[in-house]
């Protein structure tokens, strides 16, 4: 004979295994395309998930400098995410970002900075160099854990929970002032989304 107290402690882990079956995230293959049916490279797709939990304090991603450009020239992280600015230039670079989403400056350094920035408020920050005036990136952050930027043939593969949600495409071509395009995530693996631009 089963004590009560000891088959609810076999079945309790049983059913919560069970229970979050259902939240586990699968890949979904993403291609954004323009008005004119042509491939978006570089363009950041992030599912919003009811229910998600958005923390970005561990991520760090880098963006470097070299040959006088940003490299990648976008990058993604979720809110509270640090991005940092490695200097692979044996010139010296002053990068800054004068966008509401993230204000900040690095001045005049070679190698990588001792402190990430961190982005703490979802949006796009534009950066540049004050010594290069051609230099030009950004820096896109999401308020969900879902995201990723498209290839060279504008597909992303993203790992989400199934079920219905919304998607928010940004594009370089937005620069930090336009909001990204919001669609609906049809049911199934492979989403097809078009932008304007």
């Amino acid at each position: 004979m089963t004590h009560p107290h000891l088959a609810l402690r076999l079945a309790l882990p049983l059913t919560l295994l069970l229970g979050s079956a259902a939240a586990w995230a699968t890949p979904h293959q993403i291609t954004v395309l323009n008005e004119a049916g042509q491939a978006v490279p570089q363009a950041v797709v992030s599912v919003m998930v009811k229910g998600a939990v958005v923390n970005g304090a561990g991520t760090v991603v880098d963006m470097a400098q070299r040959d006088k450009k940003f490299a990648p020239k976008v990058v993604v992280v979720p809110v509270g995410g640090s991005v940092n600015f490695p200097n692979l230039d044996t010139v010296r670079h002053h990068v800054y970002s004068f966008s509401n989403t993230r204000k900040f400056e690095i001045k005049l350094y070679t190698g990588t900075p001792a402190t990430p920035v961190v982005f703490d408020k979802a949006g796009t920050a534009t950066l540049g160099c004050n010594i290069h005036d051609s230099m030009l990136g950004y820096v896109h952050v999401v308020d969900t854990p879902y995201y990723g930027i498209t290839n060279a043939a504008g597909v992303v593969t993203i790992d989400y929970p199934a079920g219905e949600h919304k998607a928010r495409v940004w594009t370089p071509a937005m620069g930090d002032t336009t909001l990204p395009t919001e669609v609906t995530l049809k049911p199934g693996d492979n989403q097809t989304l078009k932008v304007k631009g």
